[in-house]
């Protein structure tokens, strides 16, 4: 299996721990919504706040055919199909997690509008100019080869279309601290920095390039999600659902990072013409 992949995998049944975390809570899951399951699967930081800010950023209606490279549990690519009704496939490399976001859609009744495919984020297998929009959420610090992620975007794109990729990046401020929710170590780990990624979208071909820095965001978004777990206790399901007992540990250094400016959290928004 795949090192990435790996780390991602839990024990097992993650369909079934996520079905009876909810259930032990007492949550409806015949009517349950994408928010709902926010605390397991918007898989990145300031969660469904930094996914509508995607959605937006991408400019897509109901008629739009998009792509999610590294689509995880899919709770960007169900909200995204929720708020703007459009259709969703979603590629990603742990075959667990496309079973468990097919079921997710399903539980939220989007299984018509969302779709997940185990594959590779460089090389989708799709056609040529398929997508009215392509998005990627913290997926680039686990892919060492970035011009082969951005060119995939550029060729399933057609012309006109939005590419935008929210990711975690290497800041000023030193190395990364281990582990973090996307790598136990530096051997999985590959944060481009700020000036990477300025040179390497136009080199793909992505123009109109417009960026976002939310890295103060960020870490007030951590602070206050802490705060609330001391306050109301933790949310039913977690990402300690497929992170295991780690996930406190992983949690803390991402406050350290950003604190210490070790990463920063930004959207690039482009185009193809």
């Amino acid at each position: 299996m795949n090192q990435v992949s790996a780390f991602y995998t839990g024990p097992g049944q993650l369909v079934e721990a996520i079905s009876s975390a909810l259930d032990a809570a007492g949550v409806d899951r015949t009517a349950l919504r994408p928010a709902d399951l926010a605390a397991v699967d918007e898989f990145h930081i300031r969660g469904r706040r930094a996914t509508l800010e995607i959605i937006e950023a991408l400019a897509v209606t109901a008629d739009s055919r998009v792509l999610d490279l590294g689509s995880g549990l899919g709770g960007p690519a169900r909200t995204l199909a929720e708020v703007a009704g459009c259709t969703v496939t979603g590629v990603d490399l742990t075959p667990e997690f496309c079973q468990a976001a097919a079921a997710l859609s399903e539980w939220t009744g989007l299984s018509g509008r969302t779709r997940f495919q185990v594959g590779d984020a460089t090389a989708t297998g799709l056609p040529d100019e398929s997508v009215d929009a392509v998005m990627t959420v913290h997926v680039a610090m686990n892919i060492p080869d970035k011009p082969a992620l951005y060119a995939e975007a550029f060729r399933v794109l057609r012309p006109g279309g939005r590419f935008v990729a929210y990711d975690v990046l290497q800041g000023e401020g030193g190395e990364v601290h281990y582990p973090v929710p996307w790598a136990a170590d530096s051997s999985t780990s590959f944060p481009a920095t700020l000036e990477d990624v300025r040179r390497l979208l136009p080199s793909a071909g992505l123009d109109d390039m417009s960026e976002i820095d939310s890295s103060d965001e960020s870490l007030s978004w951590f602070q206050h999600m802490r705060a609330k777990i001391q306050r109301e206790g933790p949310p039913p399901v977690t990402f300690a659902a497929f992170l295991g007992d780690g996930f406190a540990q992983m949690a803390a250094n991402q406050v350290a990072n950003l604190a210490e400016r070790r990463i920063r959290t930004v959207m690039f928004v482009c185009t193809k013409t």
